[in-house]
């Protein structure tokens, strides 16, 4: 929001104003990753991006730890922003939370291709709330199958994968990078391994995160 023109398309909620301009924001997590999202995604939108004031809370997502389906995932985001914005004195919230959703619920027989890793962002400032989503990308089946048949926590399964893969003798002989190797959900996350660095954790939990904002960005429209 760095000009007069961009200001002017906005119609913005009291809290993301002082939000924006330093007001103490809570996150329910202290997850690294999830936390650079909430300050990627509020950044373009200030001023005084270093200005920003983001307070990661340890709070649970009441959903299972491996959610499946929209529902849960909804759930747990905002469980998680409700609970952040409970935790203490803040303008806004936010909750993230990823699971696994089926895109076609209709078939008899569930095939693994149908199945997205989906992430939702929720923000609430108490009166006003809003929710949005991330794009969708498919995890190998190795790791999906038994995330899929018994909600085992599909990063574990995951790193489990790509570690014993990756360990795998290269054409000469040589052993795979560290990189390689270190478990996905630090640093780029799952994503960010997926792509080789193209679409990293923060950035890919960010669109939710904007998504979830439209209603605080636009007041004039959604209220």
């Amino acid at each position: 929001m760095s000009d007069a023109n961009s200001r002017a398309a906005f119609r913005l909620a009291p809290s993301l104003e002082r939000a924006l301009a330093g007001s103490a924001v809570r996150v329910g997590t202290e997850n690294r990753a999830k936390l650079g999202a909430v300050r990627d995604a509020l950044a373009p939108f200030s001023e005084s991006p270093s200005a920003l004031s983001i307070v990661p809370v340890g709070i649970a997502s009441g959903v299972a730890e491996q959610p499946i389906g929209w529902g849960e995932i909804v759930a747990g985001a905002r469980n998680r922003s409700r609970g952040a914005l409970a935790s203490g004195e803040c303008v806004l919230a936010f909750g993230i939370e990823d699971g696994l959703v089926r895109l076609s619920e209709g078939s008899p027989a569930p095939d693994l291709r149908d199945y997205f890793n989906v992430g939702c962002a929720w923000v609430t400032d108490g009166e006003r709330e809003g929710h949005g989503f991330s794009s969708g990308f498919a995890y190998p089946p190795g790791s999906l199958e038994p995330s899929v048949r018994g909600q085992a926590p599909i990063g574990d399964l995951f790193d489990e994968l790509w570690r014993n893969r990756r360990r795998l003798p290269t054409a000469a002989g040589a052993s795979p990078p560290p990189a390689a190797l270190a478990p996905s959900g630090r640093g780029g996350g799952n994503i960010g391994l997926l792509t080789g660095g193209r679409l990293e954790r923060a950035a890919y939990g960010s669109q939710a995160i904007v998504c979830a904002l439209v209603r605080f960005l636009h007041t004039d429209l959604y209220d």
